[in-house]
This record gives structure tokens, sequence and C-alpha cells, in this order.
């Protein structure tokens, strides 16, 4: 079956004041750093590359990177995040059948949670921020916070799992073979199938304009304008006590995916590719069981 090519440009369109690109040449994100003296120009001893830092305690890596920025962003994230991508909701219309159970494994907001209205098909959220579980619950979802590589749901319960933009959050390759072991334990092993999104390394068309050169760890900033709700007068550059207020910069780390990795690490996690691709930015892949997996 064949789905219609989206744009995110939606998303990505409310979302451009947020996230912006890094400089390649400021960059923090190549495999080595250097820390410069400006006031003598000598360097002094090399920092650990990203790749370095998570590795040396990925949990409290991804404490600080991912789940406590998302927090922090949750309510500014969700704004921009309410329109689904076609090709996902494509998948849930036309390959999802009337009572099928589902998991959405990184629910965030619950924008997918509701495209197949009318009691069909049931799907149940998950996300590891309380804030954004809790902005999906007051939408009407059924939802839980839980960790990704810590699921709460039965061994096969589920006809199908969305995880859309989560794994790249992983900080090292066994975290995220781990995170596509814990979706396929979820659906059935008779023609239960997951679909995950990731961030793609080549985006040389993009804005942010990374490529297979780039380095794939990437920490990247999301901005949040001191102002972002209020409307512009002359006092909105201060607080009440007259003091500037300013923009705040959180970073999020990435793992951007080359062509033909995330097939290589869902095969590595037990699994059988059905069908992948390139949308927009991100590969993805529809994946199930091995043809050695039972019932």
């Amino acid at each position: 079956m064949s789905y219609p090519t989206g744009s995110h440009d939606t998303d990505r369109a409310e979302a451009k004041a947020a996230e912006q690109p890094s400089s390649p040449s400021l960059s923090a994100n190549a495999n080595t750093s250097a820390s410069v003296d400006t006031s003598s120009g000598s360097s002094t001893r090399p920092q650990p590359s990203i790749r370095d830092a998570a590795a040396q305690s990925p949990e409290t890596y991804e404490d600080e990177h991912v789940h406590s920025v998302y927090e922090s962003i949750a309510s500014h994230f969700s704004s921009t995040r309410y329109k689904p991508w076609p090709f996902i909701a494509s998948f849930l219309r036309e390959r999802v059948t009337s009572g099928s159970i589902g998991l959405d494994v990184g629910c965030g907001n619950g924008k997918y949670l509701g495209v197949r209205e009318g009691g069909d098909v049931h799907i149940v959220g998950s996300d590891r921020s309380p804030s954004l579980v809790g902005i999906a619950r007051e939408r009407g979802f059924d939802v839980a916070v839980a960790d990704g590589l810590a699921l709460p749901f039965r061994a096969r319960c589920a006809d199908f799992v969305l995880c859309i933009a989560v794994i790249h959050h992983m900080s090292t390759r066994e975290r995220r073979i781990d995170a596509l072991r814990k979706l396929l334990a979820c659906v059935r092993a008779d023609g239960g199938q997951v679909l995950v999104y990731v961030w793609a390394l080549e985006q040389s068309s993009s804005r942010r304009g990374w490529d297979a050169n780039s380095a794939q760890d990437q920490l990247v900033p999301w901005v949040m304008k001191a102002n972002q709700n209020k409307k512009k007068d002359k006092d909105d550059d201060r607080d009440s006590g007259g003091n500037a207020v300013v923009d705040t910069t959180y970073e999020r780390f990435y793992h951007l995916y080359r062509e033909g990795e995330l097939e290589e690490d869902l095969r590595a996690a037990g699994g059988r590719v059905i069908e992948s691709g390139y949308e927009r930015d991100n590969w993805w892949v529809i994946g199930g069981h091995g043809e050695e997996a039972k019932p």
C-alpha cells in the first residue's frame, strides 16, 4: 500500500522560532571539541564530545537534555504540535482495521490519539513527560506517564504501536535498540506492526542544513521567547521589578539517523522490516516480529 508523501511544514513553521539551527562552525557537537581562552588565544584541554558525555551516564544525560527540557517547554511545545503528519494519519486510517487496539509511545499532547475518532479503534498513549500527559488527558485521551524503556503494557497486547520522534532522544545505540525491542514486545506476533519515525541526518535541503558529513549526535536548541504569550508593548522587555527579561534556550539531545540505520537497529532488536522510507527530514520504518517470533 502506498501513502501520500505529506509535508510537515505546518508543525515546523509554528516551531521555527523555537527550534534554532546550530551553526556548523560553532557546533559543540563534533566528535571532539576544545575550549578556547579568548584572552590568550590558547586552547585549553579538549572537552568530551556529546557522544562521550552521554555514554558516561545515559540516564543522567537524558534527564538533563531530554526529560527536563520537555517538562519546561511542554505548553509551548504542545502549541506547535496540533496537526497530524499526513503519512501517519494515512497509516491509522488505511492500514489499521476496525476493532484494533493500539499504543502511542511518546504521545506528547495526544495529537494522533483522536485520528480514528468514533470508537472503532482504541489507542492508549504514554509519555515520559507528566506535563504533556496532563495536556493529553485534558483533551479526553487515555494516557499514562511511562518511560519508553520501562513500558507498563502487557506483552502482545496491541495490534499496532506508534512511536513518533522519540527514539532519536535515546543517547546510546544500546538504548535505542532496547527501545525498539520494547515496542515490538507490545504487538501481537501474528501481524502486529510498529511505525517509528526519527530525525534524519540527511537534511541538506532543510533550514538546519545537516548532511551525511555532519555529526550524528546533536544538541538542538529550543528557544522560549520571554514574551511568547504577550502582545508587544513598551513594557514587554522588563519584569515587574523593572529588570530586563531574556529568552531562555534549552538544548535537546538528538541522534540523527543515517540512511539504513533505523532498519539495522530494528533488525538488531529482533524485528523484521516491512516497509521503510524518508519523509521531510525523517526516516521511518514499519516493522513487525521476526520470522522466528511465536504467538
